[in-house]
């Protein structure tokens, strides 16, 4: 019986390592880069300059079948420096009293699969779960570039509820859920406010993914994605982001091209200093991507954005001044089987709107 039970069991995984220099390591003013009001995401002062293990993924999971009550699990399980992103629990706290983010262990997701047989089937997702916005994942070897763009550091990441996905027609896939926070933390609560009415306020999201279907010429398979996501961030309000995405063939063989807009109204719930004002963000990002050969390919990646980071501690007199130029630029060669090697130049810079320079980064 026991045997019976695994046999649909899959288990999978990845090792995610880097080696990362910074070439400009000091801003104009004398700031290290990691000390501006948003550092680049994924990357901190203690990869620079040297060989990392960044995360090391297990995924254990019984996919559903084709019947109509279908079941199934998933779980993603992180081990490394990058799981603190993932491992905050109930107020950030541990039970043994550390804070959630001072372990290198998260679960990302962790849910129980179900199908109803309404209509064309929907899927159910009870548990842990990835958000339903953005364009990049937290996993490096599924995004086109290997640092993460400014889009994705503006987006939830995880959620704990229930979201149902449904397929209208072959090309077109709508999805909604309630989740107890729009920020991260497994079984955290809503503490707006500090009510306990605040225990009953939860967040929404919803999501559409059309594609286009095969007979469409050189834009067969393209996609179009748009999602939302509301509800308590961390602050004394709630958050709301707005995104919109997608990713285009071309006429030229191997050539796509991407396009996300990412809009959050009061980033982190106006939690900014005194917790009085609100911090709306927008990021752009284009993408392109050319597979020259079977083993060869190149990405790049332009993002600007009014990132609206308020900290006064940084010299800043105007609230939400900061803004953002962040070009990539990576090389990809897979000589290896099942391995993924790239090599990646980013720079970035923020500036004021007296166009200040803060700082430039080059890594």
């Amino acid at each position: 019986a026991l045997q019976t039970a695994l046999s649909s069991t899959t288990i999978s995984g990845y090792v995610d390592t880097s080696i990362e220099w910074t070439l400009n390591e000091l801003d104009p003013a004398g700031l290290h880069w990691n000390q501006w009001p948003a550092s680049i995401p994924f990357r901190t002062e203690s990869k620079a300059n040297g060989f990392n293990l960044n995360v090391v993924k297990l995924s254990i999971e019984k996919p559903m079948d084709e019947s109509e009550w279908a079941s199934g699990y998933k779980v993603d399980l992180l081990f490394g420096p990058d799981a603190v992103n993932y491992n905050s629990s109930v107020n950030g706290v541990e039970n043994n009293g550390n804070t959630g983010r001072d372990n290198d262990f998260g679960i990302k997701q962790a849910y129980v699969a179900l199908r109803t047989p309404v209509g064309t089937g929907i899927d159910w997702k009870i548990g842990t779960f990835d958000t339903v916005v953005g364009y990049e994942t937290f996993e490096a070897g599924n995004n086109p570039n290997f640092t993460r763009s400014w889009g994705y550091a503006v987006e939830p990441t995880q959620h704990t509820g229930i979201l149902g996905t449904y397929r209208v027609i072959d090309n077109i896939a709508l999805a909604a859920g309630v989740a107890n926070t729009l920020s991260a933390g497994i079984n955290a609560r809503n503490t707006e406010l500090g009510t306990l009415g605040g225990f009953w306020h939860k967040t929404y999201m919803a999501s559409i993914a059309i594609t286009a279907p095969k007979d469409s010429g050189f834009l067969g398979g393209s996609t179009l994605y748009a999602g939302t996501v509301g509800g308590f961030a961390g602050g004394t309000e709630d958050q709301h982001n707005y995104y919109v995405g997608a990713t285009l063939n071309t006429p030229v063989a191997g050539l796509k091209a991407g396009i996300a807009f990412d809009y959050v109204d009061n980033l982190g719930g106006g939690s900014g200093l005194g917790g009085d004002y609100e911090d709306d963000v927008w990021v752009v990002g284009v993408y392109a991507s050319y597979q020259a050969t079977a083993k060869l390919s190149l990405h790049a990646r332009a993002e600007y954005g009014d990132l609206k980071f308020s900290d006064l501690s940084l010299g800043a007199t105007d609230k939400g001044n900061e803004y953002m130029t962040s070009l990539t630029g990576t090389v990809q060669y897979d000589l290896w089987k099942n391995v993924i090697s790239r090599l990646e130049i980013r720079w970035d810079q923020m500036h004021t709107k007296s166009t200040f320079t803060l700082g430039d980064v080059v890594t």
